[in-house]
């Protein structure tokens, strides 16, 4: 078989596939074989006919277009295997010269993965920051525990700090009177002086009584989570309908018991250190893991697959639409909440996803290049792992599938090829 390469792009490849003769007639045979169980040969029982007399009592098209069919993908495959090529996507074929089972030259364009020149990620150093947990995050947790187990008295009066509000808001754009999507609520409750609502709302409820109504701007913040709201101003109308008083328990022994599984006040600050203790690893694990890739990626040399960033807009899309299910939102809402177009929104994620892409072909050339694999009995183990955490058979039954063990594999394979990195990172 002759192939020729040719590269269209940075990204994309042009093969022209040349096979032999008896490579056609091998591909002839195998087609003929399969058929034989299809076609009715007058004197020879089913399944049970000669070559020769299957291809006179075949339908010509239709052994033309499964020889052509096998033809291209057998040989396809072969010219991938044959020039190291990784395709991305489906290609792109088109025929240039058919003579039935002598003749065949086709072309198949593939967008494919280019050449990637690692970054000498071997002598990349990046020193770990060492888990620290205050008594301030401890009496964080504490007093929203007892916050928690405070009883709630209503009271006829004006609203103090540390009182439990329940309201009624509205938010509108100051000029056009318009509603901002997202900025109203029924019957919230809001402790005051929390710090848990937008900055600067809390004190504006202070003084006020049952059914009392008020109207104010907001500033949102410039690092806003709603990209659209930052920096904005919002003109908000509130109703008061309840204010409650919280007497907010001792923080003893007794308590303890009545909120936790134990028994004394410091088993559970020891406890609270090492869940901070425990989800503060996992954050700068994550964080380090990502300077650490960004460090070896600023370094190497990745032209990234257009077909690729797409694919990836699109996970984290769906992602994002699955998220704003949970929230109650439609996709258009959060559009409008972020006052873009779908086609800006897609834009807006493409530096990301690039970046993403760009990570994980080298996280999957550094895994090649230092021969990490996973074993079949690695992925079984975590199967069962995650099996053990879900009840619902359901679940159970999407864990099986090929393509949800298939994303298990890969997930076990980037966390082994990070721990080699970190072990290079942190050699001294």
């Amino acid at each position: 078989m002759q192939v020729k390469k040719s590269n269209l792009s940075d990204t994309k490849i042009r093969l022209t596939v040349i096979p032999t003769l008896a490579e056609l007639k091998a591909i002839e045979e195998q087609v003929l074989i399969h058929m034989n169980e299809h076609v009715k040969v007058p004197g020879f029982r089913e399944g049970k006919a000669p070559a020769a007399m299957i291809a006179k009592h075949a339908d010509p098209a239709k052994l033309q277009a499964e020889f052509l069919d096998n033809a291209i993908n057998q040989l396809y495959s072969t010219a991938l295997e044959s020039e190291k090529i990784r395709p991305v996507d489906q290609p792109q074929v088109s025929i240039k010269k058919f003579v039935p089972f002598t003749d065949l030259e086709f072309d198949a364009d593939v967008e494919a993965i280019g050449d990637i020149r690692l970054a000498d990620y071997k002598n990349i150093k990046l020193a770990k920051q060492a888990v620290k947990v205050n008594e301030k995050d401890v009496t964080a947790v504490l007093d929203s525990l007892r916050e928690r187990a405070a009883e709630k008295k209503e009271v006829d009066r004006a609203a103090k700090d540390k009182d439990e509000v329940v309201l009624d808001f509205h938010g509108t754009d100051p000029k056009t009177k318009k509603p901002i999507v997202g900025a109203d609520g029924k019957d919230y409750p809001l402790v005051l002086g929390s710090q848990t609502f937008i900055p600067g709302f809390e004190p504006k409820l202070i003084g006020l009584k049952p059914g009392d109504e008020k109207t104010f701007n907001i500033v949102f913040p410039k690092d806003y989570n709603v990209t659209s709201l930052q920096g904005k101003t919002v003109t908000f109308e509130v109703k008061i309908k309840k204010i409650r008083e919280l007497d907010v328990p001792k923080l003893d022994n007794a308590l303890v018991e009545k909120v936790s599984p134990f028994k004394t006040l410091a088993e559970l600050k020891e406890d609270i250190k090492k869940q901070l203790k425990a989800d503060n690893q996992t954050k700068l694990d994550r964080g380090y893991e990502s300077e650490l890739i960004t460090k070896i990626a600023n370094d190497s040399k990745v032209t990234v697959p257009a077909v690729l960033v797409d694919q990836q807009i699109e996970r984290m899309e769906n992602e994002e639409r699955q998220n704003l299910t949970y929230q109650g939102k439609t996709w258009q809402e959060h559009l409008s909440e972020e006052g873009v177009t779908e086609e800006e929104h897609r834009e807006r994620n493409r530096p990301v996803a690039e970046q993403n892409v760009k990570a994980g072909l080298i996280l999957s050339e550094i895994a090649e290049k230092e021969k990490i694999f996973v074993t079949p009995e690695e992925a079984d183990i975590r199967l069962q792992i995650l099996k053990g955490q879900y009840t619902d058979p359901q679940m159970q039954s999407e864990l099986d599938k090929p393509e949800n063990r298939q994303s298990l594999v890969n997930q076990i394979l980037t966390e082994k090829t990070f721990k080699k990195l970190v072990e290079y990172a942190t050699k001294k």
